[in-house]
């Protein structure tokens, strides 16, 4: 049995495929699968020892982008890149035929088209997944050769024919789906008992109108609040420099902890002694749903098909967040809406409850049985 997954070098698409495979594993390992062998396929292997732990091989294809904005730079750069992409739809026809798997999952993004290209044409059966509330443009496009297509939001059905669509939720990673206990993650950041704590996830790029809008509420919140932030890599010591600066003198300056990016174990112990998140509103939402916290998301403008903002607020009408959008986004308005959340007992025990019934926890092990399911059928 071989099963290759595909998808674009972001978290939002690597993390549920590894959640995913981590399900087939259980079910090779339960039900004695011999010879059980998966591949991920990509321009980026993201986190080669997260594919390593996870017993996935990693195949390398590059390919290009097609830009829908118009300028004269992303013209100049679609038109190399329809190269980049032939060329890279003949490779993955090479490497797709010469593993010649039972069955491709894809999780969408330009790096996923050529495997998925390649599968189709070699009749290999293509399961999808969509994390978003409006589909990517490859996603969409697979959908119409699909065998089976999951969703995240019931609201993506509506773009993807109707009797090969199901309604499953965002595969969460095993190491992250149930928080910590509070007493341990405590311990673990060295945290005060009885003070709230802020959670900010900016993605794991960092976001910087995040990182400054906390920068600059910095001395009020930790007033009251204590603050476990994930930068962003490449903002970390910028961040942690001008944090520095902000509580100079301030007697509650160990309040505030700043991380380049947040491990699973890191991520699994700020869950468990998080009393309020704040974050972009891509794919995050759901492992913050799982979490049962209430959260503030700050969709990213003028993202593709706008699908941050249409996430935001699909999951604010579930009453399991606020909105910020990025135009509204300042230091005053985000310290009120932070203490309008946390210091009502009634609205923060709501939106916490609205959370925890939005999440639909069994996401990847359904994916992983179809998966198994169409692999086992296909070798026969």
């Amino acid at each position: 049995m071989k099963i290759v997954f595909t998808g674009g070098g972001t978290g939002g698409h690597f993390y549920p495929i590894i959640a995913i495979a981590q399900k087939v594993n259980q079910i090779i390992d339960r039900e004695h699968i011999l010879e059980g062998k998966l591949f991920y396929i990509s321009d980026s292997p993201y986190d080669r020892e997260m594919l390593f732990e996870n017993g996935l091989l990693y195949e390398e294809i590059n390919t290009g982008k097609m830009r829908t904005h118009f300028s004269f730079k992303s013209f100049f750069l679609n038109f190399f890149d329809i190269f980049k992409v032939f060329f890279g739809v003949i490779n993955a026809f090479y490497k797709v035929f010469s593993i010649y798997p039972d069955v491709v999952f894809g999780k969408g993004g330009y790096a996923s088209f050529p495997t998925i290209f390649a599968a189709i044409v070699l009749r290999i059966p293509v399961v999808i997944h969509e994390s978003d509330s409006a589909p990517g443009r490859v996603n969409k496009w697979a959908g119409y050769f699909a065998k089976k297509i999951a969703v995240s939001f019931i609201e993506t059905a509506d773009y993807f024919p109707k009797k090969n669509v199901a309604w499953t939720g965002q595969p969460i990673r095993i190491e992250i789906e149930h928080p910590a206990n509070q007493k341990e993650a405590l311990d673990y950041f060295k945290l005060e008992k009885d003070v709230p704590v802020i959670l900010i996830l900016g993605g794991s790029q960092g976001a910087e109108l995040i990182n400054n809008t906390i920068l600059d509420a910095l001395p009020k919140l930790v007033k009251d609040y204590q603050i476990i932030h994930q930068t962003g890599v490449k903002n970390f010591k910028m961040v942690t420099n001008m944090a520095k600066i902000a509580l100079t003198d301030n007697q509650h300056e160990l309040r505030y902890l700043s991380m380049a990016f947040l491990n699973p174990l890191a991520m699994k112990m700020a869950a468990g002694v998080a009393t309020i998140v704040i974050s972009r509103a891509g794919s995050m939402l759901f492992e913050i749903a799982s979490w049962g916290v209430p959260s503030i998301l700050i969709p990213i403008t003028n993202t593709n098909m706008d699908h941050q903002k249409k996430n935001a607020f699909n999951y604010a009408r579930a009453g399991a967040c606020s909105v910020i959008e990025e135009m509204n986004m300042t230091a005053n308005i985000l310290t009120s809406e932070i203490k309008r959340i946390t210091e009502n007992k009634v609205i923060y025990e709501t939106m916490a409850q609205n959370a925890k019934s939005f999440a639909k926890g069994d996401a990847a092990m359904k994916i992983a049985r179809v998966l198994v399911n169409i692999a086992l059928s296909h070798e026969k």
